[in-house]
């Protein structure tokens, strides 16, 4: 399952196995959990005293469960997976719906509610249910894609009544979902206030992903996808996340994601603000172009982001409200992000909350019940014995029936807005769309202009406003915008629909530029861009850009998890100039006080234009800082990134050098080719020509590259002669070794030792100044316990994970190389073998790959250790975090 499964490294390789218990390890733990048991049955191991916690179902009605959803009136939706993220077989995923109709924690009724296969989110709502999932196809059995569709149950006998239909078709490239499975494929779905599905995208990206419209659109990794409810307006929201399973919206409309760890690479989980327009960067900017990302606020280190929730309900105490919930399948840990303004963007401080056995999802319905899915060791195909649904309310917590929206008068509904959940909102906002429009808008924006209220309701209220009026809500809310406390959400509404803001003028938008709140001014920012008015651009250019925009330097890592609020205007304000195609403006720019914006601008803008504006700019200047400045933005233009066709993936395990991944030249190149050649003879500055080739990788001959310092080989290592020996390990079961590994304790300095005594070093890497061989282990102690260690060391093959399969490679000349593979690129795949041997072989020079069934690494490596040797061993690898 998308991002279930691959964080989850197994210790020596590529491997995991079932967990069969909890984990119980994290530094940032609260004072106030208490461990706590229900029964026999599967539960939460640890969570708040404030909480209750109890099992709801098992494994005989939803085994599996990748994701669930709640309705606002308290059914619980699962999606069932038993294909899991290896399995490739379809006819074995469903959505239950679990009844729970007199509120005493156990299910009283349920019904298989649809058949599909792989859900990976859902959403309920009214009579439908929205659901993203793999499709196979009839004829073949093979995956065709990822659908986003609907269902509807309008006799509400919790059967859907007949066949969904799809709203986003193909938003997952098939050939890897057939050739990996749901791997980094398309993964959670969540509704805003403002109407719009947001959709968490894996770095599987993908090509003409079509919707209800006709309206098809490719994208290239990962990142937030949004399509209004009938299948209308698909668009990027924001791009260069790695492979997020989820988001987290607030009732403001802020959004917050955790990404995947990269598959043993050491990449981590990045806990993010989720800014409209923002480009993150991940594979190609995110290490060497950090100065034109937007950060992470956090980077929490190993594990496996899963399901995202933001808690917005009055019933639940205050310390656990406001605040994101973020999943962690492979940390088993529900966490808090504790987010504080910080200009336009956020500060965090992470706290664990609810300990759960790889735990997927969570979500809660109008009535403050909360419910949270267990995945507990079901494996990478699903298991029909393993998987589970916890429900999560507070001790001091009365149980209030929320009534079905539907049997509820206009005005019930809009006092509905002023609900102190935002579950229940969203549902009255829902269900007023479908009244006569003539009898809802005026006690509507009754609410939108009452000053009185809560700045959440009216936000809800001007939403739903919007979305029931249409264009004529423009001039209202263009009112709206001279209110302070409403500004910025009037200016987001007035550019959130293209197909409304046509007639917005962009003076509002303009004159909130030197607003003093910079979230009006992100707004106003991001409006500009939306609305398409060339005009704007001189505006935009004067956004100041802050010190801290500086690349850092050649083959260094820059800071791309450190909260950066002064970059986001700036950032953002590239965007829209991108987004308006300013060229004009930005090459008329150059040389003023606006240059600095207008040279980033123009690095993304590859028009013949810009290109001949930045060299007639060079040649007028006599300014030699600003004549460099020139240089390096027209070596960025010399290359651009492919066209995306779905045929290929950069892998888990990319070049991250950038700036593209599969750059090409284009029309202008030659020109700038020429241009630069010619300066460098002038300017007789090898170094900085030398620099320039290879940051951009430009690839021209007459410049020369940096030349790389060979990678430095260990000793080979015999691993059979090793396997070989036998020792108090090896002459006993797995079943007594683990036994004996739960009495002892080891010593870690000795593990530390027999690590390289053993063979680890020749497939791994502790830290990450070394080369990147298989799984990385420097943080391995902070994804799985001694005990997962344990097993995954003694049984390899139990269950290879997604992205740590070793390969055997077919190449011309009949070589064959196996081996795992440490770097990939377009042009170049790079493969270690057991023997710790690297090979560069040239992408086209591949004749067939193909993923070994077996793991790798040899089983017996530790046959010749004592059991105070391996609990050692064990010991030092669980304190790698």
């Amino acid at each position: 399952m998308s991002k279930i499964y691959f964080a989850t490294l197994s210790v020596f390789l590529l491997f995991l196995f079932n967990i069969t218990s909890f984990w119980n390890t994290n530094s940032n733990s609260l004072t106030n959990v208490t461990v706590t048991k229900a029964d026999s049955l599967p539960n939460a191991s640890s969570w708040p005293a404030e909480l209750a916690i109890s099992h709801f179902a098992g494994a005989d009605l939803t085994p599996s469960p990748a994701c669930l959803a709640v309705a606002p009136t308290g059914e619980v939706y699962v999606g069932v997976d038993m294909i899991g993220s290896l399995g490739k077989k379809p006819g074995n995923g469903r959505i239950v719906r679990l009844v729970d109709s007199n509120n005493d924690g156990k299910v009283d009724s349920h019904t298989v509610y649809a058949v599909v296969d792989n859900p990976r989110g859902i959403i309920s709502m009214g009579d439908k249910v929205y659901v993203l999932h793999t499709v196979f196809s009839k004829e073949t059995g093979i995956a065709s894609g990822m659908d986003l569709v609907v269902f509807e149950d309008k006799n509400h006998d919790g059967v859907a009544d007949g066949p969904s239909s799809p709203l986003i078709q193909h938003i997952s490239s098939p050939k890897f979902l057939q050739s990996r499975g749901t791997d980094h494929a398309t993964n959670g779905i969540r509704m805003g206030i403002d109407g719009w599905i947001y959709i968490a995208v894996g770095d599987f990206g993908f090509h003409n992903a079509t919707d209800r419209s006709g309206k098809k659109m490719t994208m290239l990794g990962g990142g937030v996808v949004r399509v209004r409810p009938d299948g209308t307006e698909m668009e990027v929201y924001t791009h260069g996340l790695r492979n997020i399973y989820d988001v987290a919206i607030d009732p403001y409309m802020n959004i917050f994601a955790r990404g995947n760890t990269n598959d043993g690479g050491g990449w981590n989980v990045r806990f993010s603000n989720q800014i409209q327009s923002g480009e993150y960067g991940y594979p190609v900017l995110f290490k060497h172009f950090t100065d034109e990302i937007i950060p992470a606020l956090i980077d929490v280190g190993g594990g496996s982001g899963t399901g995202a929730l933001f808690m917005d309900d009055d019933t639940w105490p205050a310390q656990y409200n406001q605040v994101p919930m973020m999943a962690d399948w492979g940390r088993n840990q529900l966490y808090i992000h504790r987010v504080t303004a910080d200009g336009p963007s956020f500060t965090q401080k992470e706290e664990s909350f609810v300990k759960l056995a790889q735990i997927t999802d969570v979500d809660v319905d109008a009535s403050g019940r909360a419910y949270l899915s267990a995945w507990d060791g079901a494996g990478y195909s699903g298991n029909p014995k393993k998987g589970f649904v916890v429900r999560a309310t507070p001790k001091q917590w009365t149980y209030k029936s929320f009534k079905n929206p539907q049997e509820l008068s206009i005005s019930k509904l809009v006092d509905l807005l002023k609900s102190g959940s935002g579950v229940a909102r969203l549902a009255a906002q829902q269900e007023l769309l479908t009244r006569p429009s003539d009898k809802t808008v005026k006690p509507v924006w009754a609410l939108v202009t009452n000053a009185k209220l809560p700045l959440v309701v009216r936000i809800a209220a001007m939403y739903t406003y919007a979305q029931t009026a249409g264009v004529n809500a423009n001039d209202n809310l263009a009112k709206l915008t001279t209110d302070a406390a409403m500004r910025e959400y009037a200016l987001r509404a007035l550019a959130d629909r293209k197909i409304y803001n046509s007639n917005v003028s962009s003076g509002t938008f303009i004159q909130a530029l030197s607003d003093g709140s910079p979230r009006v001014r992100l707004a106003a920012t991001v409006g500009l861009g939306r609305l398409g008015n060339a005009d704007a651009a001189q505006a935009l250019l004067k956004t100041p850009v802050p010190a801290s925009f500086a690349p850092p330097a050649m083959g260094t890592e820059g800071p791309h998890a450190t909260p950066n609020s002064a970059i986001i205007l700036p950032h953002v304000a590239v965007r829209s100039l991108i987004a308006i195609n300013a060229v004009d403006a930005c090459v008329k720019a150059i040389g003023t006080e606006n240059s600095t914006l207008a040279l980033w601008a123009l690095r993304y803008m590859h028009d013949p234009k810009a290109v001949a504006g930045l060299i007639n700019a060079y040649q007028k200047s006599n300014d030699a800082t600003l004549k460099k400045q020139i240089i390096v933005t027209l070596s960025r233009l010399y290359k651009k990134e492919a066209d995306y066709d779905g045929s290929w993936w950069w892998s888990t395990r990319p070049d991250t050098h950038g700036p593209y991944y599969k750059g090409i030249t284009w029309e202008a190149s030659t020109n700038i080719k020429d241009f630069l050649i010619e300066e460098s003879k002038k300017l007789n500055d090898k170094p900085f020509f030398v620099d320039l080739n290879s940051r951009h990788r430009m690839e021209i001959p007459e410049f020369g590259v940096e030349e790389v310092a060979a990678v430095k080989e260990e000793v080979k290592i015999d691993l059979d002669k090793i396997r070989n020996k036998k020792g108090q390990v090896g002459e006993a079961s797995i079943e007594d070794v683990m036994l004996a590994m739960a009495k002892i304790q080891g010593d870690a300095a000795l593990g530390k030792t027999l690590f390289t005594q053993q063979g680890c070093i020749a497939c791994h890497s502790l830290s990450k100044s070394e080369p990147m061989k298989g799984p990385f282990m420097g943080q391995i102690g902070s994804i799985m316990n001694r005990e997962q260690i344990a097993e995954s060391i003694l049984k390899p093959n139990a269950s290879i994970s997604q992205g740590f399969a070793s390969v055997t490679i077919t190449a011309k000349r009949n070589k064959i190389y196996s081996g795992f593979i440490t770097e990939e690129s377009s042009a170049r795949v790079v493969l270690r073998d057991i023997a710790g041997q690297v090979y560069t072989i040239k992408t086209a020079d591949i004749v067939s790959r193909k993923e070994m069934e077996t793991s790798m690494m040899p089983s017996g490596l530790v046959n010749a250790l004592s059991y105070e040797e391996f609990a050692s061993l064990l010991t030092f690898l669980s304190q790698q975090k």
